[in-house]
C-alpha cells in the first residue's frame, strides 16, 4: 500500500509520563521514586523525557520536589530533560535546577485558558513570548503545548481556524517545536487529519508534534494519520500513566509501549528497546500502586505470567 510506502523512516517518542502522567496521579512519589522511573525509561532508549513542572507546588503537589530532581538526575549523553514552565519566576527556577529545555503551555480556548492558567489566550500568548525570549538567552530550547485543540471540556468543539490564528501568533515565539493536544480524547482521524491540513499550510512537519489522549481510544488512530501527513514526533507516556482530569476514571495519555509497538510494526525506528519500555512500564505500575492502562503493558505483562504458570505446571 502506497501510504505505507510514504511514512517515515523514523520518528521521536516524547515521554511525557513522569510530568503529565504523575501530575494527574493521586499517589506522590518520593524523590527516589521519580529518579528510578527516568532512569528506567532511559535504559529503554528514551531520549526526550519531559521530568517534571517548575509550577507552583499549590497547584500541583505531586510535582514539588521539580529542583530536587532536577539536580539529583542523572544526565546521560544525548538525552533531554525537559519540563513545564508557567511564568518567568518558575523559569529562573529552572534555570538554577539547569534544566535543558523549557516547555510553555497554552489553551485553544478562553474559558480553558482562564481555569488552567487563570490567563485569557491573549495574555498567554505574549506571557509565552516572554518566557521563551528568555530561556532561549539562557541557551535553553524551548518547546510549547496548545491544549483543547480538538476540543474542550467547557466550550466543546474548537474551531480549526482558532487553532490555526493562536498557532501562527507563536511562529515568531522562539519554540522549535509545537505540540498541539487533544486534552479530553475527543479526536477522530478525519478531524485530525483537518487540522494537521489546516496548520500544514503554516509550519513544516517537524515544527509540530501530537500530544493525544486516548480516552475514547483513538489516539493511535489519530498518531496514523499525524505519521501520514509528516509528523514524526508524537508525545507519550509509559504505561498510559495519567488519567483525564475531566473523565474521571477514563484513560488518559496514549502509552508509550502502544505507540512504540505500532511504529515498529510499521519498520519506523524509534531508537527504543520495546522489552525494556515494558520493564519500565511495570516499574511504573509497581510504583503508582495501580493497574496501569497500556494494552502492550497489559498483554506483556498477562503473558509472562502464563509462562510462569506453565513452568511451573511441568
Amino acid at each position: 500500500m502506497s501510504w505505507v510506502r510514504d511514512l517515515p523512516a523514523r520518528a521521536d517518542v516524547y515521554e511525557v509520563g513522569p510530568r503529565d502522567g504523575l501530575q494527574n496521579e493521586l499517589r506522590t512519589l518520593s524523590t527516589g521514586d521519580k529518579i528510578q522511573l527516568v532512569e528506567a525509561l532511559i535504559a529503554a532508549g528514551e531520549k526526550r523525557i519531559e521530568v517534571t513542572s517548575f509550577v507552583s507546588p499549590k497547584w500541583i503537589p505531586q510535582l514539588a520536589d521539580a529542583d530536587a530532581l532536577l539536580k539529583q538526575l542523572k544526565r546521560p549523553a544525548g538525552v533531554i530533560f525537559s519540563a513545564l514552565v508557567p511564568n518567568l519566576k518558575g523559569l529562573n527556577r529552572a534555570i538554577d535546577a539547569g534544566l535543558q529545555e523549557a516547555a510553555v503551555f497554552l489553551s485553544a480556548t478562553e474559558t480553558h485558558s482562564k481555569k488552567n492558567i487563570n490567563k485569557t489566550i491573549a495574555e498567554a500568548i505574549a506571557g509565552a513570548h516572554e518566557v521563551a525570549k528568555v530561556a532561549n538567552a539562557a541557551g535553553m530550547r524551548v518547546r510549547g503545548y496548545l491544549s483543547t485543540v480538538w476540543g474542550c471540556p467547557y466550550e466543546g468543539a474548537v474551531d480549526i481556524n482558532r487553532v490555526v490564528e493562536i498557532c501562527r501568533k507563536l511562529a515568531d515565539a522562539g519554540f522549535y517545536q509545537l505540540s498541539i493536544g487533544d486534552t479530553i480524547g475527543v479526536g477522530t482521524p478525519g478531524q485530525t487529519s483537518q487540522i494537521l491540513e489546516a496548520l500544514l499550510k503554516y509550519f513544516k512537519p517537524s515544527q509540530l508534534a501530537l500530544h493525544l489522549h486516548d480516552t475514547r481510544g483513538s489516539a493511535l488512530a489519530n498518531a496514523l494519520v499525524g505519521l501520514t501527513a509528516g509528523i514524526t514526533t508524537i508525545d507519550a507516556s509509559i504505561g498510559g500513566l495519567g488519567g483525564c482530569p475531566y473523565a474521571p476514571g477514563a484513560a488518559g495519555n496514549l502509552a508509550t509501549e502502544d505507540l512504540v509497538f505500532m511504529l515498529h510494526g510499521l519498520k519506523i525506528d524509534t531508537g527504543i528497546q520495546l522489552e525494556k519500555l515494558v520493564e519500565a512500564g511495570e516499574i511504573a505500575q509497581e510504583l503508582i500502586g495501580r493497574r496501569l492502562p497500556g494494552k502492550y503493558l497489559q498483554a506483556a505483562l498477562g503473558e509472562r505470567e502464563r509462562k510462569k504458570t506453565r513452568r511451573a505446571q511441568t
